[in-house]
């Protein structure tokens, strides 16, 4: 009997000197990456201080720190919104005429647009571009005392307008240029609408310059250039036109 207690406590103290040698199990170490606040335009990236998301459609996209002087945002902002709208504004012109043109209309296309406007105008050139002068002249300054001193151009000093030349905030004007109301709704529907506003007029930027650089290499307009792929899907691309890739049609 003792003889068998002896055994059994012996291979008891083996099995529990064995559980307590064992090797500990290796412990993965995991990190964990706090998702942003916002958005940015580089995943894991830090945004720049001066980028910290109080702008419309503000992703820390800055490459090249142009922002980083606080006065030098202020008016890169708002050239980039005033460009936007001219490009939205231009970009829907070329697009409707050029379907207009497709479908039959005398329209002409847009890059023969002002040569005809010049032909056919009663206004002689250096007319129209010395008028533009004076009105974009006298429409951009009441814009730059606007961005210094907001509010301040409402002071009735253009016909009586007081509240109509105030506007909303800098850059954007409300009042009768805001004919649908979009920005006397809801706070939070206003900030909706400028971050749509900034992101589709980045887009039309960008469409723009692709318009430029597609008549180079074709010499039509989107529309036909769309018609033309549609038409042919593998032989008419960016990369068989002959200059968005160089010397691909010869292989």
């Amino acid at each position: 009997m003792a003889t068998a207690m002896k055994s059994i406590t012996g291979k008891s103290l083996r099995v529990a000197a064995t559980r307590r040698v064992a090797a500990p199990k290796a412990v993965r170490a995991v990190k964990v990456f706090a998702s942003a606040d916002r958005p940015l335009w580089y995943p894991g990236n830090k945004a720049p201080a001066y980028l910290d998301g109080s702008l419309p459609g503000d992703h820390g996209f800055d490459p090249l720190s142009l922002g980083s002087d606080p006065e030098s945002l202020k008016w890169f902002q708002q050239a980039e919104l005033q460009n936007g709208r001219w490009a939205m504004l231009g970009v829907a012109g070329i697009l409707f005429t050029s379907i207009g043109r497709q479908a039959g209309a005398p329209f002409p296309d847009w890059y023969d647009a002002g040569a005809v406007l010049i032909k056919d105008s009663p206004i002689p050139l250096g007319t129209q571009i010395f008028t533009l002068l004076i009105l974009f002249g006298w429409v951009e300054t009441k814009r730059l005392y606007d961005m210094r001193n907001p509010g301040s151009q409402g002071d009735g000093s253009f016909f009586g307008i007081t509240d109509g030349f105030k506007g909303k905030e800098v850059g954007y004007p409300g009042g009768p240029f805001d004919p649908l109301g979009m920005a006397r709704g809801d706070n939070a529907s206003y900030q909706k609408y400028k971050v749509n506003e900034i992101k589709n007029g980045r887009l039309a930027m960008i469409a723009f310059v692709g318009f430029i650089a597609q008549h180079h290499a074709t010499g039509k307009s989107p529309i036909e250039n769309l018609v033309d792929h549609v038409s042919n899907p593998t032989g008419v691309t960016f990369a068989t036109n002959g200059v968005s890739v160089p010397h691909f049609t010869e292989f």
